[in-house]
């Protein structure tokens, strides 16, 4: 990372570490389930999520407070789905960066529990006046982020994946990567202008960004797992070898070269804002090496 990426991911993790203590704080939270969830949402991460939504909220001068509420109920949620991935009946994953994944160091069911709290706490935290005066502005980011992790979005994705036989053509495999991991990445760029009350084609602009960039985000992260090792990512490597993607439609070559064009398309729709970090961002996941 650059050092203006790295500001950008300190600031971005303290907010978001800010509002998980808040909101975990609640002594109603049966023990067991408060452990598996602590250590899932503050296991580390590469918080990209709540990186992009701070640095679009840049682009509108929105707090970086209010960037925090929306980037750690995404993170939330982003936790709770590799909870749920690592799951015996999905990757059947017993590591998730460095550590025991949750289901193998607190059981499948409490794992399961830990997802299923996650998930309705992030939305919880997106009703509070906190995130946002106007009610509108936060039925738009709820709506939004329902829409982006629900079955049109990142869960339809996640189908599609443990559905190989399904996955015969780039279009899409495409399509699988867009809902699988795209749709909370574009949402993390889009929620800055939602935040901001920018124009629809601001919004639109900012989410096609976030398209792009999920697409190159998992096309590296597909590269990672065939030519990556397990000491380095802190997971298994190989995990995705039976299923398809456009790494395996495409080749190793050919991705890269896939991979390097969306970084050029990236760089050309984000140069009207004149904001270096975002370039820096698009460096970072196209040569990122965990």
């Amino acid at each position: 990372m650059t050092p203006a990426l790295s500001a950008l991911f300190q600031e971005a993790k303290a907010g978001i570490e800010g509002i998980f203590t808040h909101y975990l704080a609640n002594p109603n939270i049966p023990s067991p389930l408060l452990k598996a969830m602590e250590t899932s949402i503050k296991n580390g991460g590469k918080r990209l999520r709540p990186m992009l939504v701070l640095a679009s909220a840049r682009l509108f001068n929105v707090s970086s407070h209010q960037a925090a509420r929306v980037g750690a109920p995404i993170e939330m949620i982003h936790s709770y789905s590799l909870i749920h991935d690592d799951l015996p009946a999905m990757d059947n994953a017993d590591t998730r960066r460095g550590h025991p994944s949750c289901w193998r160091e607190f059981g499948e069911a409490t794992a399961i529990l830990a997802g299923d709290s996650l998930l309705p706490l992030a939305f919880e935290v997106l009703t509070d006046e906190a995130t946002h005066s106007s009610p509108s502005v936060r039925l738009t980011l709820i709506q939004r982020l329902a829409q982006d992790s629900g079955a049109a979005g990142m869960a339809g994705g996640q189908i599609l994946d443990l559905s190989p036989h399904l996955i015969d053509s780039i279009d899409k495999a495409t399509t699988m990567q867009n809902l699988k991991t795209g749709c909370l990445i574009a949402f993390s760029c889009e929620s800055g202008a939602i935040l901001g009350q920018a124009s629809p084609e601001e919004r639109s602009r900012l989410r096609h960004f976030g398209f792009l960039l999920g697409l190159a985000y998992q096309i590296q992260d597909d590269l990672l797992d065939i030519e990556g090792n397990t000491q380095t990512l802190g997971k298994p490597v190989g995990m995705d070898a039976d299923k398809r993607s456009l790494v395996t439609l495409l080749g190793i070559d050919k991705s890269k070269e896939y991979l390097y064009s969306l970084q050029k398309e990236m760089f050309d729709l984000i140069r009207p804002y004149q904001l270096p970090i975002f370039d820096d961002i698009i460096q970072w996941v196209g040569t990122r090496e965990v």
